[in-house]
């Protein structure tokens, strides 16, 4: 699934431009996690600035994590959770190739493959399409359906699709002191 994005800047003469249009890079399905697909949009550093002609920020990227003040916009799909039991589905490429197509946030991942994470961000979530489980343990549980936002304050949580359809949501990553 592509994510398409545009990016608008100035020309020369001060005039607003539209320098990127088109698919977002590497945005392509995950090869090892049937149906998953996560395209980062767009990053920002702490102190950001307005440039005329702002350089692709999402090529390149050392970590989707974003620094104190920084953020990150970027477009998930969660498959059903049946997708990632199925047979040939596995476990230790799927997890190189996360870690991989999204550095940083694999590092925030809890080892036990729950799926559960937490990140030193402040983050708000809308549900695009589908419905999305937030799980934050303990029972603690939260369905989110289309049109459905989110504001993640550096909990620990895990994302659950327990339906048969995939579910796709748009999050900004605002880097956070905790």
């Amino acid at each position: 699934m592509n994510t398409n994005r545009v990016v608008t800047g100035h020309d020369g003469a001060g005039q607003a431009d539209v320098l990127l249009a088109g698919p977002v890079p590497g945005s392509e399905v995950f090869e090892h996690s049937p149906g998953f697909h996560a395209a980062v949009v767009w990053t920002t550093p702490s102190s950001p600035h307005i440039e005329a002609r702002p350089a692709d920020a999402a090529l390149g990227l050392q970590s989707v994590m974003p620094a104190l003040g920084g953020t990150t916009a970027m477009r998930v799909t969660f498959p059903p959770d049946s997708l990632s039991t199925g047979e040939g589905f596995d476990p230790e490429k799927a997890g190189a190739e996360f870690a991989r197509r999204l550095p940083g946030l694999a590092d925030t991942f809890e080892p036990d493959g729950s799926g559960y994470h937490r990140t030193s961000t402040i983050d708000y979530g809308v549900v695009i399409e589908g419905e999305i489980w937030l799980d934050l343990g303990n029972g603690r549980e939260q369905c989110l359906r289309k049109g459905d936002v989110v504001v993640q304050v550096g909990t620990r949580h895990a994302w659950r699709n327990r339906s048969n359809q995939p579910a796709q949501l748009f999050f900004v990553l605002i880097g956070a002191q905790r």
